[in-house]
């Protein structure tokens, strides 16, 4: 009986070959950013399209975000006697943190789906493979604006977000829990400071092009045909997920040992 060469060595080995492939396919993606000719009509269509499906379930969602976190922070300052403090803490939480998550979650819920079943019906018609006989480097001509529209729309998202959520905590920590308006925004103004905007934007960023990375290459690599395209689907959403409270966590840790506090 002859032996399987295609078998992994060892346990784990089909998820490390995966990553790998994931890993080498955002490097092409990176490298080939800056090839000509650039793909300027395919970019412009697939923003308006990635900002279409998702900036009304965005908005929708920015609010209670908003809401729970100001309602929370809100009963924990009053409980402490900090309540001059719940401006700065509500605002802090939604830009740092909310934001960029909300922003991602529904650039991979709403927009990466969308991404990962039109790449995948692209590759089980064998349009992929006809590309790449004429010559024409899918990852260029198809990934690469994908990639970028998904990073412009979780920038623009982002600030929308924090702009929502931030109204949205305001109107609940004043007018149901009958806080001072002056003290919400001084305690904003004492304790925020640039940087804190600048990593919500870095997150949103870098989680956009995490969430379009990983929905192109499940679309890219679907597995049995149309019922392989919906699995690849699920897959992605599931798979952008878990590397974006990942990140978030990395990316958090690294801002509160970098960028010292206002006032420390």
């Amino acid at each position: 009986m002859g032996v399987r060469t295609d078998a992994p060595s060892f346990p784990g080995a089909g998820a490390l070959r995966e990553t790998g492939r994931l890993y080498s396919l955002g490097l092409d993606v990176v490298r080939l950013s800056f090839r000509r000719p650039f793909q300027a009509r395919e970019l412009i269509q697939q923003f308006w399209f990635i900002a279409s499906v998702s900036i009304l379930p965005t908005a929708l969602v920015a609010i209670p975000f908003g809401a729970v976190i100001a309602l929370h922070i809100g009963s924990l300052t009053a409980q402490i006697g900090a309540q001059s403090f719940t401006g700065a803490a509500s605002v802090l939480a939604i830009i740092q943190q909310a934001s960029p998550i909300v922003t991602a979650l529904l650039i991979a819920g709403a927009g990466g789906s969308a991404m990962c079943a039109d790449l995948g019906s692209r590759t089980i018609r064998e349009e992929i493979d006809a590309m790449e006989v004429l010559g024409v480097s899918p990852i260029q001509r198809l990934i690469v604006p994908r990639v970028l529209a998904a990073m412009g729309v979780a920038a623009f998202l982002n600030g929308m977000v924090s702009v929502v959520g931030v109204l949205g905590g305001y109107f609940f920590n004043v007018i149901m829990q009958n806080g001072t308006p002056g003290a919400y925004l001084a305690s904003f103004s004492a304790l925020a400071q640039l940087p804190d905007l600048w990593i919500s934007e870095i997150k949103a960023v870098i989680f956009g092009f995490v969430a379009a990375i990983v929905a192109s290459y499940r679309g890219l690599n679907p597995k049995g045909g149309p019922k392989g395209v919906g699995d690849a689907v699920n897959q992605s959403v599931v798979i952008t997920f878990l590397l974006l409270f990942l990140l978030n966590l990395v990316l958090t840790t690294l801002y509160l040992q970098l960028v010292p506090a206002k006032g420390s």
